[in-house]
């Protein structure tokens, strides 16, 4: 007789002990991610002042977006510790698209202070690689929310076996997003604003620490839709 049984290669072949071990610093991990993205969001607003000028609010705008929202909405479906205690996948998904609306509203308010400010003082725009990736976060972020639409209305539209399809776009776009919003927030660590702002060792804190929740996020997103192993008997 012959039996399937799925799972995932993750932690294979270590001990109860080393499994525990293992699972906690997972734990930990996770936890960590959720503190770094809001207090990233915390001190660049508490940086960038804002109300002090147009530009003030671009930085608060985009963290609260791409280092907090986007994120909480990924890591919301993290079987670990999370702050939103909701059992079922349907109220998960109803928050992640709540979220996700939050980082399309801030991504285009910090957009347009962004615009304004260059407007107003009559700089050229798309001048930087923080610009350039800037804007290739955005394009990605509709992206993954289009791909979102399609799976909310795939009833609807009766996809069929594209929904897996959808599904996987969805999750792609979504982590190449985070991927792109993670080295945009680091060339805004490089950037002469923020270098006028913050010097010595903490600038490179600043620097190192968006690349935590970015690991952990990618780490949820492959186990989550990398294909898994099959074992027969």
């Amino acid at each position: 007789m012959r039996s399937e049984v799925e799972y995932s290669p993750v932690g294979e072949g270590l001990g109860m002990r080393e499994y525990w071990l293992y699972v906690w610093m997972r734990r930990v991990a996770v936890i960590a991610a959720h503190v770094i993205a809001l207090g990233l969001t915390i001190l660049m607003s508490l940086l960038s002042r804002p109300g002090t000028s147009l530009f003030s609010w671009h930085p608060v705008c985009m963290s609260a977006a791409f280092c907090l929202c986007m994120t909480e909405g990924i890591l919301l479906f993290s079987t670990e510790c999370t702050p939103f205690c909701f059992k079922s996948r349907q109220a998960k998904v109803r928050m992640h698209w709540f979220l996700q609306a939050l980082v399309l509203a801030g991504g285009a308010g910090g957009l347009a202070f962004m615009v304004a400010s260059k407007s107003l003082s009559e700089r050229p725009h798309l001048t930087t690689w923080h610009g350039w990736l800037g804007a290739s976060t955005l394009a990605a972020t509709v992206l993954q929310a289009g791909c979102g639409v399609g799976l909310l209305l795939s009833p609807r539209l009766r996809l069929g076996t594209a929904v897996s399809r959808l599904r996987l776009y969805h999750a792609t776009c979504g982590l190449l997003a985070y991927l792109l919003s993670t080295g945009t927030v680091v060339l805004a660590v490089c950037s002469d604003w923020f270098q006028a702002t913050v010097r010595g060792p903490p600038w490179y804190v600043f620097l190192l620490l968006p690349f935590f929740p970015a690991l952990v996020v990618m780490n949820q997103i492959t186990s989550a839709y990398l294909p898994k192993k099959k074992l027969s008997s």
